[in-house]
């Protein structure tokens, strides 16, 4: 069974910084593209940040230039290095992972890491 694990979430002034952690563990062949997502209050989730097994990276306009994605394949693990952070950056944020079998591909998700961001 495969599990992802967040950390790092928590409460910091705007202009400030902040680095999820996502580690990934189970049984598999391997691990194709990880991304975070965010998820505010009545609104839809939506995508920060998506890496493939490639390093290729993709941001959200929002997060340009102020978030920074990042995996470690060896450790099964991708961060998330926010910086200048803003009020509109409060959210429950998401770990994803499609992950690689033999006989196919899935997708999980953690269960979650809220960041506050405080004016």
């Amino acid at each position: 069974q495969v599990q992802l694990v967040e950390s790092g979430g928590g409460l910091v002034q705007a202009g400030g910084s902040l680095r999820l952690s996502c580690v990934v563990s189970g049984t598999f062949f391997s691990i194709n593209g990880m991304g975070w997502y965010r998820q505010a209050p009545g609104k839809q989730r939506e995508l920060v940040a998506r890496i493939t097994s490639s390093l290729r990276t993709t941001y959200a306009d929002s997060v340009k230039g102020r978030f920074t994605i990042a995996r470690d394949n060896a450790r099964n693990t991708v961060h998330l290095q926010m910086n200048s952070l803003k009020p509109e950056d409060t959210a429950a944020y998401y770990c994803n992972a499609n992950i690689r079998y033999t006989t196919g591909s899935n997708d999980y998700w953690g269960q979650g890491t809220q960041v506050t961001v405080s004016s």
